[in-house]
Parts: C-alpha cells; structure tokens; sequence
C-alpha cells in the first residue's frame, strides 16, 4: 500500500524539454537533478549518448547540460535523460533554415503538448501516486506544486495536469480526491464525470457524504475538480474512474480507495476476506483479463454474518443483517445499478449473470431438500463442511470441482453420508481449494463457490540499515511470515523492478525475501522498503566514495649490478588492482620482471639488474587519480671493496629528539613509519612503556637536552614489541621499520620508544600515541544493529544527526576517545521520534479586498509529518520594508481568513506558515504586493440556466429564487413585477455581496407574472427577467351532453374548462357507471378532443357518463356528468345483408414517378428509377437510343411493387445516351425517358 502522503519520487527537479531548431544550429537541453554529483546517462531512440564532435555533454554540479552541435534533419526524434530511477522523454524537431522561426535552443523553453516529457519510474510499475491520510480529512492530491507555480510542468500528457491518486481512510473518515486540469487552450471549462466502478456515476449520488466540487484558478488558468468522501464506510472501496472530456479531446484515469477498519476477534469482515489479490497460488481462479484483481468480488456478499456489526450510511449502504441477494431477487431490473452501488458491487454483469442463474434455480428441486449456500468462507488451514439433505436417502451422489469430479485420496476429501444427508468435508483448505463446487444427484445438481480466506502476510524480522563503500555489493533481508508470499521492494517509493542491466536482483528463500545490488553507486543511497498484504519493512542505504588511501609508498632504490631491485606498495583496499609503468609504458612481465598482488601490497620484483633498467617506474591503481611513482639507480660494483661503517640513525623530523605525540581515532588503523640507516645494518628495538606509579628523578633520555632532566618523572618499565603477526606487530628491512596497530584501542595509547643499535653506536627516539574525542552511534529501537554517524572524530559535545526517516523510533549512544582511549558506550538514549516542521502551504491567494481588509485563502502543506498540524499564522509588511506584522494573535486552523483594520491604499506583501511541535515551517509569500484599495467591478448577473426558462410552481408550493450576481462595491439590488416596485408581505426579499433571493411561503396564483430585478453600481447596471408561472388544477369541464345514441354505442360530447389552471390542457378521462350498481370505469385516458364514442355497451342497462380534466398539476377536484341515465334498449329489426355492384379496377399504365436524367462517373455502378401503376400488371422493357436491352448482360433490371429500377453496372463514357422505359398492358401502352451523361474522372 502506498505510503500516505508521497508520491514516487523524481531525481530531477528541472526537466528538459522538447526543442525545435533550425538546421545547421545547435540544439542545447538542460536538465537540473535533485542531489549534486548524480550521474545523468542521455540516450537517442534507446541508445547511450557519449561525448563526441557531435554531442558534447557537461555537468556542473546539479545541472546537466547535452549540445546538439550542427543539427541536421538526422539528428531529429526522440531523446531522454535518465537519472536513477527516473527518466524523462523529449523531442528534438528540426526545420528549414527559411522556415525556422526565432526561438531559444534552450532545454527550458516550455514545449507543445506534443512534445511534453513523460517522466516514469525506470524500470517501471510504480504506485501512481499518492495517497491520502487515513486518519481525518485529507487529500489525495500528489505532492506536487500547482500549476502555474514554480516546478510544474506547463506540458501535461493529455488534458490532467495532475491526476487523482489512490487514496486510504479508515472507517467514519474523510478523504478527497483531486484532479487539475489545464485551461490555457480551452475555449469552453471540460465536462468531468466520477465513476465508480466500471458503470456507476457518482453525479447521481451526490448528498451529505458524496459531494462533487470544482473551481478555477484565473492565474494559473488550472481547472480544479474535487470528489469528497466523508463518513466513510467499507462499501466506499474499490476502484474509481474520472473521465474528462472537451469538444474535441478525452481523457480519463483509473485509481483505487481502500478503506481500514478494525476487526475485533469475533468479528467477521467478509468485505475484506473476499478481496481477491493477484495470481497467488496455481489453482487461484480469477476473471477474464484479471479485470477484477483487487477489486471487491459482488460473490462475498451473498452471505452475511450476524455478528457484523458496523454502523452504516443509510443512504449509500444497505443494513448488515439484509441479504443483498434477496434484495435483487425482488427488485426489479431498473433498480439493480443502484443496489450494486450501495453494497460496493463493481462487476455488475457478473452480478447480472448469477442472478439470472439463482433465479433459474428457484424452481422446486425433486432431488434436493437443502441445497447448498451460495458461498462458504474458510480461513487458510482449516476445514470447510458442505452439507446437502437429499428426498431419495438411497440416490447416488458425486462431488465436482470446477467440473471435475473429486475422487477420494488421504485425508484431503472425506465423503459421509447419515440418513438424507451428505456431506463433503475439505482439510486443509489451501488457495488451490478457492473453487466452485457441485453436488450431482442424477441430472440435477446444485452449485456454491468455496472462498479460502488469505491471512494477511506480517513482518517477523525487518530490513536492516546498511553503509557501504561505493563498489560492494549490498544485500538486504527481510523475514515474512508466510513462504511464497507475494511482496513488493520499494526504493524512495518506487517499486524496483529488474531492469536491462539486471541491477537489483531479487531473491526468495522460504520465508526470507533477499534485494541484492550487485555494485552500489551514490544513485543507490536512499530508502529501500519491503511491502506486503500486512505491513511494510524499511531500511536506508548509505553508500559513500570509495577513497583509496596510500599507507606505503614505493621509494627510490640504488642497486649494483646482478642484484634485486624490489618495488613495494601498500594500498587500503585489497580489492583494487593496478599498472606498473616503465618511463610511461606498461610494464610487461616475463622471467626476469615480475609482478605480484597480495592482499593490500601490491610488488615489482626486477631479478639481475642490468643498466637497462635504470628508469622511473609507477604504479597507477585502477579507477583512481592517483600515481605512485621511483626511480631505479644503476651503482657499478667496483673489485676494489672496502668496508665502510656508518652509525645508526633514525631519520624522524622531531627537532630537539622531544617526543612526538601522534592522535589516533579509536578503532582504526595506526601505522608508524621510521625510515632508518646505519653501516652494517642496525637492529631495531620497539618498546613501550609502562607507568610503575613510584615518582623519582629520571636521568636525561639518550639524545635529550641536558635541562630534561632537570624536572621529575614517572618511573616506567618497557614492554619488549617484537612480534612480526598479529594485530600489534613489527616489520623491519634494511633502510625502515615499520610499526602497525590493527583497530586501535584503549590499551594502545601510551610512549613508544624506538631503538636503533649496531656496533659503531645507537639511536633512540620516544613517539606518544593520544587517542581523543567522541564516536557517535545510533539504531532503531527494533534492531540490533547500531551505525555511526560521525566518520572523523568529534571534539564539540553536540552533533546534529541528518538522514533518519521521520516518524521512525530511534536510539542513541555515545563513545568517549580521550588521552586513556576509546571509553565503552553510554547507555542508550530515551527513544526518540525525529519530528520536522511542516513544509509551507500552498496555493496561497488573494479573495478579495477592500478600502480596509483583505481575505486570504490557501491549502494546506503538502508535507505535515509526523508532528501534525497545529495551525497557521499570517503575517502581512509594507511593501520595501523587512518588519513583518501578525495579522492575528495566536494560530489559526482554518484555511482562511479576512485581514482587518489595514490601512486604505498601502501596498502589503502577505505569507503565511504552518506549525506544529516542531515549530514554524518555511512561510509562503504572496508573489505581488496587495494595494488595499476596493477595485470598482462591474455589475453583472451570473443568472443559472434554470431561471432563464419560464419558472413554474403549484399554487401552494414555496417559491425560492436565488440569483447570484458579481460587483463592486456592493451593487444596490433592486425588484419590479410588471414595472411596478415590488410590495407586499407575502414576498421577501433577501440581498447580500454576492446574490439576491425572491421568497414567498406559499404560492398563489395572483404571483404569476414577469419579475425583473437590477443591480446598480454608481451609474452602471444590469438586468434580469424572470417569468414566473402559478399553475393549479383546472376546473370541470362544462356541458356535457349525449348528442346520440344508437346500437351499443353512445356519442358524447362537452367544452373546455372555464380554468385551465394557468397552464395548458393535457387531456381528459371519460367514465361509466352502470345505473344498478353505480360504479364508474375508465373508458378512455389522455383523451384530447371534446367528443367521444363510448362502445360496447350493455344491452338492456342505463349509463350515466362522467369527464375529468388534467393538466401537468393533476386532475380536476369534480367531474361533469350526465343528468339522466342511457338507456340500450333491444333491437327489434332483422339483418339485411346490402348489395355491391362489382367495379372494374382495369387500368392502363401510367407512369407515377418518371425517369430524371443523371450525370455518372464512369466505373460506378449506375441506377435508373421510376414508378409506374397500371391493371393488369403491365410488362416493361428498357431501351437505350432505341435498342432493347433486354438482352445485355451488363444490364439488369428489378421490378418491385411497381417500383423499376435499371442497374447499369460500371458504365462507360459509351454507355451515355437516352433510356427510355416502355410499360404495356390490354388497356394501353406509357413511356419516359431521361439522358444519362457518364464523366471520366479527371
């Protein structure tokens, strides 16, 4: 689940942008990253840019530069920078040099939308977004600037500049979504829609939990649309759609809400169990596409648990104990959208789908008593009985699984069967287990879905912190409780996926989740997190430069003839490899020259010298700028040899030989290099010494001023170093001896003493070793694993630690190094919360002002933290002055507020901070001063739609107009009905700033009429019409009469109403009543003349009639009726059939619709039509320029229900000439004809 509040990160905070050039000039794109030193790779159409005379790239610092040199129509298509994680996309165009208009060749100039950059996390799946707080309201906007401010894209990809992102809130929460829109290149504001689902739009839904909000923002020409959720229920989740859409463009984009409740132990959250996650498991079933993965499965709600408890909106949710299948078995077809939304049902034809099933199943089943439930739930490893009751207890019965009959193997299936009853018991249950299953019983069977409950996968052992050098290789573990769990690794909330170079490397080991970074970089510093269906796991990796440390340096030799010349070096690193150069060329060895690489000590060993080798030599580490460098003399060995003696000496820079104090930190690596000399070869003698505690007066050291010993002394005794292994040893060679300590420690501090002896004379010199200052360590409170934070010793006694992860618990201890050395650790600080102030709010604008206040309006920050949200204090100053004033004592919590008392014509700058434990955030200002002064606006009426239409009410009905109006000052409103003041005390009036109201309590029909009103500002105004109609029933209608009455029917007929009831008459309703039993039948409704035949009478029965009269308001209070009874009396006369004369219907042909003359393009097929009529059917034949063509192929002719047709099939300029149609019958002979023009296309 995305972590609240932040959305995936981006290594850039400038991005390049689409450019378009003239050929033959350089195109230049800049991009700026967030964190100096990152390493910035550019690519063209997927392929890695270098440095060349074509391309030359640069970077300073953050800013990173790539120079098209001499573009040419071969340099335009697509490039991207990539940085980390991050990659941005963007266009390179070239134009003709006559055609090239003046713009910069600068990565900053805003580009078409054609051309805007798409930023994606690479490699790829990241959450898009962000996602609300799920504690109080909260938004689940992105992070992001506004639009129009500094650091937004101009750009958007489609028509979102910022689209909604999933969101979190838990149950009687609050939570919002946005979306942003650009409106720069709208000539009308976009048509939004909120969908959840696939199907349900929430505009419908609108009420006290679901509002839909919009706004626009004139300076940054942004569209703002908002969906609020308040009270929040469990049905609430799933996922939602906005869709967007101008006269000419669509957009739309998908995002999820998901809602947290706390179950109790016996509790049964079905909601939650039935929400199905991935392809967990190889016999997990999922819909077509996986449409549904995540989503709520409408099949959890086909059985409720009585125990659940949770209280619910009325209007958005059904009550717990309803069974939502009875719901739909009952409701009729119009009202299943409607119950889908109400229960948080998303696949609404699959719900269509079953339903149609469970309603086929409700016929009486002969085989089965009891069927099985619709659904069963299981938690994972436990067991799940289905039981059915059977009329035959002696019929055969076998058990299917998604088809497939289940066959009895261990204890996995156990079959019983007591009396009517069988049963199948599942053991268990596994996510293989989530199937549908069958109960056959001869050829009727029953079906259910058995739904195996996933416990959620919880953390046992979190990530740890890791600090690496650049190079290794890092690997970060973390222990789940479940093996095969599905998790998601994260880095700064970005998923990692394995991209082409395969950097991350993702292992699985049973229940251990292992992330390897084979190389770390500086890119990969950050904060690594592990995320699965029960919580998260997080980690920061600190990654530092490899710096390579010289601890012996190769030194000058002088070497006879014959001899061995040894080269000999040592590095920190024993992983790092190098060159040996001869005079600047690589050295080869073979032979005689050889080379060797043990641990840190890297030789050159040169056998027999000859004068050939007297040169200068190096070596030249791999992957560092540093060069180590001597020279080999050549000495000739002359045969006259005499020997030569030379006293020992110990070549150390101490003036005076007063002991020299060398400061060692604690833990590391203490080296003492005494270059040496002496003829014959001196020994070496290392001591150190060790304070007795008895004081008495020391004689002069050897070597030492007389005056020292003049003052007293501790006596020691010297403890003999000679070991040669170990972490404490001693190396000698001819000329140096060397002195290494191994991780220094406390008993390592003290006076060393070096002594050099050989028969002509000795030397002596004493070094101190002082180890001082503080080592900082901290962890978090759940690990075990403590980091430094200090990497050079600290001598202050404060540190400000930097890099720790807000909100995380974290503990603190302290390492004293002094004189004595390295102290054991202090106790572990109290755990400690870091908490940061807030970051500063946003999209802070100017209301209104006026001659003394001014109203501010803004959002709230985009980071809170940890520390919450206390409030928000407002300070305003003079323009060109750095006093800044409060506008309120104290803070404020709302998002609001009205300046007062300021003074009338000063220029104000106005910002605003918010707080909380930590203190004040960074303010943000307004970017222009504020003249206090009321801007003269004019009057003008924002009259809605509705009231532009002629406005009807029923007399009794209240009457509330509201119309808003613009202005400034405050217009002066006045009323008029039919150009006279408005007066009376049934009609109110309401004005304020911003809008006028007409009221009246009850309607009546003497308030019909034309209403205008006017607001007047100084000498300018505006008007508004309004037709106001009082509508009521009509009265009866008037004179009904019976105008005739034969057989068994009866005439009647009556007038209008003498009232209409001010609007227009709909119809009327004709009834009869028999005389003996006086109850009245409708004959005809909606009938709209104001006579009528009234038919199939009884004969020897009296009638009487009635009409009502409806118009839109309903039906008159009374009807007409007849006065006197109708009576039908017996017929007394017979039948007499009448005769008919027969009528001769012959007819000659006549044509009804004649041919017309047509201009065709040759080679489309071509049609002549008329019609003709004549009795008997006449015979047609077709002519062209006086040939029958009755017998050409290429002509076909139709004739249907009179009705010729001539298709004349891909004609030629041959085929134009005059058609003639010929009809004839025994009563006579027609014809027509047209001229038929056939063009050849140009």
């Amino acid at each position: 689940m995305p972590e609240p509040g932040k959305k995936p990160a981006s290594a850039f905070c400038k991005k390049p942008r689409s450019v378009e050039v003239a050929a033959g000039s350089p195109a230049v794109f800049e991009a700026e990253t967030e964190r100096a030193g990152a390493k910035v790779r550019w690519q063209r159409e997927g392929s890695d840019i270098r440095a060349s005379d074509k391309y030359g790239l640069t970077a300073d610092g953050v800013r990173h530069t790539l120079t098209v040199r001499d573009v040419g129509p071969a340099d335009q298509g697509s490039y991207a920078a990539i940085a980390g994680s991050s990659k941005v996309k963007f266009d390179l165009r070239v134009i003709e040099a006559e055609k090239a208009e003046p713009m910069p060749a600068s990565g900053s100039t805003p580009a078409e939308a054609s051309g805007a950059p798409e930023e994606a996390p690479a490699p790829a799946t990241a959450p898009e977004g962000s996602v609300s707080s799920p504690e109080g309201p909260s938004s689940a906007a992105p992070n992001g600037p506004a639009p129009g401010c500094p650091g937004v894209p101009e750009d958007p990809i489609g028509l979102f500049v910022m689209r909604p992102q999933d969101g979190e809130v838990t149950v009687g929460g609050s939570i919002i979504f946005s979306a942003r829109v650009a409106g720069a290149s709208l000539l009308k504001p976009p048509v939004v829609k909120w969908f959840k689902g696939k199907w349900v739009d929430l505009s419908s839904k609108a009420g006290q939990h679901l509002q839909l909000r919009d706004s626009y923002d004139r300076a940054s020409k942004v569209y703002l649309f908002e969906l609020h959720l308040t009270d929040a229920q469990l049905a609430y989740a799933g996922g939602y759609r906005c869709e967007v859409s101008t006269k000419d463009k669509f957009d739309s984009c998908n995002f999820n809400l998901t809602v947290h409740e706390a179950v109790g132990p016996g509790d049964l959250d079905l909601r939650s169990a039935f929400r199905r996650t991935s392809l967990a498991g190889g016999g997990r079933r999922t819909s077509d596409g996986h449409e549904d993965a995540g989503l709520l499965d409408f099949s959890s709600l086909l059985k409720k648990s009585s125990s659940f408890r949770v209280p619910r909106d009325s209007k958005l949710e059904a009550p717990a104990e309803e069974d939502v299948w009875e719901i739909l078995r009952q409701a009729p077809p119009s009202e299943y959208e409607r119950i889908a939304f109400q229960h948080g049902v998303t696949d609404l034809r699959g719900m269509l789908k079953r339903l149609k099933g469970i309603k086929r199943d409700e016929k009486k089943s002969t085989a089965f008593q009891k069927k099985l439930e619709p659904a069963y739930q299981v938690g994972k490893g436990h067991k799940i009985r289905l039981t059915v009751e059977l009329a035959d207890p002696d019929a055969e019965v076998k058990w299917l699984k998604n088809g497939q009959e289940i066959q009895m193997s261990g204890s996995k299936y156990i079959f019983e069967s007591v009396g009517t009853k069988r049963t199948l018991t599942i053991s268990q249950c596994s996510l293989a287990d989530d199937a549908a299953y069958q109960c056959v019983v001869g050829g009727e069977k029953c079906s259910t879905e058995l739904f195996v409950k996933e416990p959620p996968v919880l953390i046992t052992r979190p990530l740890e912190d890791q600090q690496v050098m650049v190079g290794q290789r890092v690997e970060f573990e973390c222990e789940v409780s479940e093996e095969g769990a599905q998790v998601r690794w994260l880095k700064d909330g970005v998923e990692l996926t394995r991209e082409e170079t395969f950097k991350y490397r993702f292992k699985k080991d049973g229940r251990r989740h292992h992330l390897i970074v084979n190389e770390a970089t500086l890119e990969d510093a950050g904060h690594y997190a592990l995320r699965t269906s029960g919580g998260q796991a997080l980690a920061e990796l600190i990654v530092q430069d490899k710096k390579l440390e010289v601890y012996q340096s190769i030194a000058d030799l002088t070497v006879g003839a014959k001899e061995q010349a040894v080269f000999k070096c040592e590095v920190s690193d024993e992983n790092v490899r190098g060159v040996w150069l001869k005079n600047g060329k690589e050295l080869v060895p073979d032979s005689r020259i050889k080379v060797s690489h043990i641990g840190r000590v890297h030789k050159l060993t040169i056998d027999d010298v000859t004068p050939a080798d007297e040169a200068d030599y190096s070596f030249v580490p791999e992957g560092f700028a540093c060069n180590l460098s001597a020279k080999l003399h050549f000495m000739e060995v002359k045969i006259d040899f005499v020997p030569r003696q030379e006293p020992p000496k110990i070549h150390l820079d101490c003036p005076g030989r007063t002991p020299d104090t060398i400061v060692v930190v604690a833990g590391n690596k203490l080296r003492l290099d005494v270059p040496i000399s002496g003829d014959p070869a001196p020994t070496v003698i290392w001591q150190k010494i060790i304070t007795q505690g008895n004081r008495a007066p020391a004689g002069p050291a050897p070597g030492a001023p007389e005056d020292a010993s003049a003052s007293d002394e501790w006596v020691f005794d010297k403890k003999l170093l000679c070991e040669t292994e170990g972490r404490v040893r001693v190396e000698t060679t001819k000329d140096r001896s060397i002195f290494t300590v191994e991780g220094a420690e406390k008993e390592d501090e003290g006076v060393y003493t070096v002594t050099v002896k050989n028969p002509i004379g000795e030397d002596q010199v004493n070094l101190t070793v002082k180890v001082i200052g503080y080592i900082l360590e901290r962890k978090k409170k759940k690990s075990f694993r403590w980091m430094r934070l200090n990497f050079e010793l600290l001598r202050e006694l404060s540190l400000q630690a930097r890099r720790m992860i807000e909100g995380v618990v974290y503990e603190m201890r302290v390492y004293a190094v002094n004189a004595v050395g390295l102290s054991r650790p202090s106790p572990a600080s109290q755990p400690f919360t870091p908490i940061g102030p807030p970051s500063e709010p946003t999209h802070l604008a100017v209301e209104d002002v006026s001659d003394t206040t001014v109203s501010l309006k803004w959002r709230p920050p985009e980071r809170v933290g940890a520390g919450g949200l206390d409030g928000y204090s407002v300070e305003y100053c003079r323009e060109g002055c750095s006093e800044w004033v409060a506008a309120l004592q104290g803070l404020t919590e709302r998002t609001s507020l009205l300046v007062k008392d300021l003074p009338t014509g000063a220029r104000l700058l106005f910002r605003v901070r918010a707080h909380n434990v930590a203190g004040p955030g960074a303010p943000v200002t307004t970017e222009e001063p504020v003249t206090v002064q009321e801007i003269l606006q004019r009057p003008r009426f924002q009259l809605p739609r509705h009231l532009r239409q002629t406005i009807q009410r029923k007399v009794g009905e209240p009457v509330n107009l509201l119309i808003p109006f613009q202005g400034k000052p405050r217009p002066q409103v006045t009323w008029t009905k039919e150009g006279q003041p408005l007066a009376g005390e049934e009609v109110s009036l309401r004005n304020s700033p911003t809008d006028t109201i007409l009221f009246i309590r009850a309607a009546r029909r003497t308030h019909s009429g034309t209403y205008q009103v006017t607001v007047r500002v100084e000498n300018l105004e505006d008007k508004a019409t309004l037709v106001l109609q009082i509508v009521d029933k009509p009265s009866p209608p008037q004179d009904i009469r019976v105008t005739e009455a034969w057989g068994l029917n009866v005439a009647l007929e009556w007038k209008p109403p003498q009232d209409d009831g001010n609007t227009e008459i709909w119809g009327y309703t004709v009834q009869k009543a028999d005389k003996k039993t006086m109850e009245w039948f409708t004959v005809l409704e909606h009938y709209r003349r104001t006579h009528c035949v009234v038919p199939e009478l009884i004969i020897g029965n009296g009638y009487y009639f009635r009409v009502f009269c409806h118009n839109m308001v309903g039906p008159s209070d009374r009807a007409a009726t007849t006065k006197e009874p109708v009576f039908i009396p017996r017929p007394g006369l017979t039948y007499e059939p009448p005769t008919y004369k027969a009528l001769d219907f012959s007819e000659a042909p006549s044509f009804t619709q004649p041919l017309v003359n047509r201009s065709v393009i040759a080679g489309y097929n071509t049609v002549l039509c008329c019609s003709v009529r004549g009795s008997p059917k006449p015979k047609i034949s077709w002519f062209k320029n006086g040939l029958d063509l009755g017998e050409d192929a290429r002509f076909r002719t139709f004739s249907k229900q009179g009705v010729l047709t001539l298709e004349i099939r891909k004609p030629c300029p041959f085929d134009g000439g005059v058609y003639v149609c010929r009809a004839t019958n025994v009563q006579g002979e027609a014809r027509c004809e047209c001229r038929l023009e056939v063009r050849v296309p140009q």
